[in-house]
């Protein structure tokens, strides 16, 4: 019965779904038509960003659920969760497994049903698209922002977001266009990377770009978060954001400056900024 429960929410929302693609002009075409995304660049976490992922959650009693399954060890307790929990958190609970058959049991992904906010965690990202792509898991992930809830991420559990997989190759996280490509798409014709300051990975989307130019390029560092809701999203936390989307953008402005193709621009956002991700362009504040 909790099966049968449980398939007919995916029907009802996969055809809102549809309906919501029939009319992207009334709706967002990037990001979500409901619901939030926190999308982090690896590193330690800090307050502002958990802090706010509970609170688009619902608030210290909203149930959410945490994926570690990209960090690759056998198995995982519920101190997976700690992160949440420190920060006033009192409804986590940990799913986790790397075979795709168990991915669509009910008596596995019974959390998922009513959860508010999901947290996938960081490691690689292919082995997320191994355990739940085209699951019954990967439609409730969905499902948690049809209700209006969250989906977060930090590293892996960032890339995850795009519709693009960077870094995806199961062999070795250094090739940017690996033996898998598709991530579960909460940011539409977006690619995501992550750590990108700390590792100097800033002209390693430009590889990326070349082959698919019609992509927005989003490179995140290390405790730095942009929240999506919509197709804007905000930048919070400690380091900076890099845009790849052709163009250029300085709060000092640049008309005297020297700026390369259009190829191979990037440009840096820091907490406080905002951008619309439709219209590819920084929005200022009044």
């Amino acid at each position: 019965m909790a099966r049968l429960h449980t398939l007919f929410l995916l029907l009802f929302f996969g055809s809102a779904g549809y309906l919501a693609a029939q009319s992207v002009a009334e709706g967002p075409v990037v990001g979500p038509a409901r619901g939030s995304l926190v999308v982090v660049g690896g590193g330690a976490l800090p307050d502002t960003i958990v802090k706010r992922f509970i609170e688009l959650a619902g608030g210290p009693d909203a149930p959410i659920v945490v994926i570690p399954t990209a960090g690759g060890e056998p198995a995982y307790d519920q101190n997976v969760g700690k992160f949440l929990t420190d920060r006033g958190a009192r409804n986590v609970y940990t799913l986790h497994t790397y075979d795709k058959a168990v991915a669509n049991t009910d008596t596995f992904y019974q959390h998922l049903v009513n959860a508010k906010g999901v947290w996938f965690g960081g490691g690689r990202q292919w082995r997320l698209v191994d355990a739940y792509g085209g699951t019954l898991c990967e439609a409730l992930f969905r499902n948690v922002l049809e209700r209006g809830g969250v989906i977060g991420g930090s590293s892996a559990g960032a890339t995850i977001q795009g519709s693009y997989l960077v870094r995806g190759d199961s062999k070795n996280n250094q090739v940017m266009m690996g033996d898998h490509q598709t991530g579960f798409g909460y940011l539409r014709n977006v690619a995501v990377d992550q750590h990108v300051l700390v590792r100097n990975r800033q002209f390693d989307l430009f590889e990326v770009m070349e082959v698919h130019p019609e992509l927005l390029g989003i490179g995140i560092d290390e405790s730095t978060a942009i929240v999506v809701q919509g197709d804007q999203f905000d930048v919070i936390g400690r380091s900076f954001v890099l845009m790849y989307d052709g163009k250029f953008w300085s709060r000092e402005g640049s008309d005297l400056k020297k700026i390369p193709d259009p190829g191979k621009r990037f440009y840096f956002l820091r907490a406080g900024d905002r951008y619309d991700l439709k219209e590819r362009k920084v929005l200022t504040r009044d």
